[in-house]
């Protein structure tokens, strides 16, 4: 399996013939690490982080279709797949070449992949998977999952740990370059809601145009990334660089 863990592959800069929202960076190797592992005429899945947010997917999926196209990756097939055709989960996963899993809430993600038993079907997966955002968390052994949205910060039942899809043991934070001055219920999202939760633990933090590729077990980060262990931060690559990771 070829496992792209990202913060988010979308780069704001677009061509302004393009009318999208975002293409894919070609900054750290992205697109030529794609196109490296893209089989031609591949079967695409998309699958949602919410599985009733029909407007949300349908947007979600048509622009990553026209990413692929602008960047010269054209699929034999695209398909969706969200509340709408999820008993076709099986079939869907089993054809596919390329898998994406969308980026939004964590636990609501990962509460679709159970429902659908993402897990179970992808044991025998051995293409593409590219993650964004809670996608790329979503595919840890045990993923870690801070606080999001208003009232998560101070829940004492809101629950930041839980088996994930087991397709990898790193676990990341996205969005530093967005989040690093979040306050989330009057705390530092970073410093007062993360850093108590890192002691013991390894949170690879990525900016936006960062990732891990991991290939057969073997990964590599590319561009700004920190770790989070044991309540400090620390820078471990720049952007442009990559490190084999252990």
């Amino acid at each position: 399996m070829v496992l792209f863990l990202t913060s988010s592959p979308c780069d704001d800069d677009v061509p302004a013939h393009m009318h999208l929202p975002c293409c894919y960076f070609t900054r750290n190797e992205f697109v030529a690490n794609l196109k490296k592992y893209w089989k031609q005429d591949s079967h695409v899945v998309i699958i949602a982080a919410n599985s009733d947010a029909y407007d949300l997917n349908d947007e979600m999926a048509f622009t990553f279709r026209r990413c692929f196209f602008y960047h010269g990756m054209v699929p034999e097939t695209y398909i969706l797949l969200d509340g709408r055709n999820k008993e076709q989960t099986k079939e869907l996963v089993e054809r596919a070449d390329f898998i994406i899993l969308g980026g939004g809430h964590v636990p609501t993600e990962m509460k679709f992949f159970n429902e659908i038993h993402l897990r179970e079907y992808m044991k025998e997966f051995d293409g593409v998977v590219m993650g964004i955002s809670a996608g790329s968390m979503n595919t840890a052994e045990r993923v870690y999952a801070m606080p999001e949205e208003p009232g998560e910060g101070i829940d004492p039942h809101f629950v930041k740990h839980f088996p994930g899809l087991g397709l990898t043991k790193y676990n990341i934070i996205p969005h530093y370059n967005r989040e690093k001055d979040s306050i989330l219920d009057g705390f530092k999202l970073v410093e007062e809601l993360i850093y108590p939760d890192s002691h013991g633990e390894e949170y690879y933090v990525l900016n936006d145009g960062s990732y891990i590729l991991q290939v057969d077990g073997d990964a590599k980060l590319y561009g700004d990334a920190w770790i989070i262990h044991d309540g400090r931060l620390n820078k471990i690559c720049d952007e442009e660089e990559s490190i084999e990771l252990d």
